[in-house]
């Protein structure tokens, strides 16, 4: 069976969110760039592939999924289900409880952080502190949520690895970048948590893409 193929910059956290559950699932892959700054995610080839122009999308022989997500929970179903937790009403229900957690809490305040130390300053603009500090602080407050539910399971949806563990890998090895590397410290089950998960391959995997776009990568 060929390879699929995902397109897009693994500078990009949306992108390596997809390699996470790819490596994770087992699956071989290709990761095909896609030049941001040449505009090429808005030619007609890759328009046809995502009509919104945006990355990544990943490309399972003349099927296209885009939105990095969907293309998770894609691979996720096709090759790893048991990282859905499929089959099982509640456990299932809890991986979707913190799949959308992770988008809607975690990583909606985690991202303008990232994108005001780390992507604003490698095209010559200023941080802005203000942003940084009022998102730290939504931050600080999922974390304290963060921190009781790993005091009571090893993993957040249980006692179990799911997607929902992996969704948060990418942006959170981007934070590790950054000034604030060690928030974690003050949350020690979350610490032990994220330690956990760095010790896997694919989390590996990620931290090595990312390092020739921040050198200061964990």
């Amino acid at each position: 069976m060929a390879p699929v193929k995902l397109y897009g910059m693994t500078m990009s956290w949306n992108v390596t969110r997809c390699v996470a559950a790819l490596e994770e699932a087992g699956v071989e892959y290709d990761v095909v760039p896609i030049d941001f700054g040449a505009g090429e995610h808005k030619t007609p080839d890759h328009l046809a592939r995502n009509p919104f122009g945006q990355m990544p999308v990943l490309q399972d022989g003349d099927f296209y999924v885009w939105e990095s997500r969907a293309i998770c929970k894609y691979t996720c179903r096709k090759n790893k289900p048991e990282l859905l937790k499929q089959g099982n009403l509640k456990e299932s229900a809890m991986v979707d409880v913190w799949l959308e957690v992770e988008a809607h809490q975690y990583t909606a305040a985690l991202e303008p952080v990232i994108l005001e130390c780390l992507i604003r300053p490698m095209f010559g603009r200023a941080t802005d502190q203000k942003i940084v500090e009022d998102n730290l602080v939504k931050l600080k407050k999922v974390l304290e949520v963060y921190e009781a539910r790993l005091s009571k399971c090893k993993y957040l949806a249980g006692d179990f690895l799911s997607l929902a563990d992996l969704n948060h890998v990418s942006a959170t090895a981007c934070l590790a970048t950054t000034p604030y590397a060690s928030l974690f410290d003050a949350y020690p089950h979350v610490k032990a948590w994220w330690s956990g998960l760095m010790a896997r391959p694919s989390v590996q995997k990620i931290t090595a893409l990312k390092k020739p776009y921040f050198q200061n990568s964990v």
